[in-house]
């Protein structure tokens, strides 16, 4: 989530709904927890990734694979916050930074969702030194400081 992201993820409408006073949907009645990852640690996690090339293992045995190994000279790693956050916290968070409540239609679980996520950076982590650290209070703050500078205080998206 971040500045520039897309206009359809929750934090975009969520925003966008509460500034014209619009009831927003809060699926699983608000019993979702997430692991929302700010777009300038992704971009950090990519960029450190970037400057240290990966080895191939000379052991690797297709006959036998190590699903976190490779005769090719790549790793995989989750670039997440893995600090999941619950989804109403993330909704305060943001009623904070607009300085205004949202209306929230409280819905059932949609068919196919996941009550929570989370990412792993521990691999991350020892590979380059870094894993995502922005909190969401922050991140939330710093997003509604785009939008508003994006789009104007009385204009909405």
């Amino acid at each position: 989530y971040g500045p520039w992201g897309r206009p359809d993820m929750a934090l975009f409408l969520f925003t966008n709904a509460i500034r014209k006073g619009v009831p927003i949907d809060v699926y699983n009645k608000g019993a979702m927890v997430r692991d929302f990852t700010y777009i300038d640690d992704i971009v950090e996690g990519v960029i450190r990734v970037l400057d240290k090339t990966a080895t191939p293992n000379p052991d690797f045995d297709p006959l036998n694979p190590d699903p976190g190994s490779s005769k090719a000279p790549y790793r995989v790693f989750n670039i997440g916050n893995g600090n999941p956050t619950p989804l109403m916290d993330y909704i305060g968070a943001l009623e904070d930074a607009l300085g205004m409540k949202a209306e929230k239609n409280m819905m059932p679980m949609q068919p196919g969702d996941v009550p929570a996520t989370s990412s792993d950076t521990t691999e991350l982590k020892a590979w380059v030194g870094f894993a995502p650290n922005t909190d969401v209070r922050d991140g939330v703050a710093r997003f509604v400081d785009w939008y508003i500078s994006y789009y104007g205080r009385n204009d909405q998206a």
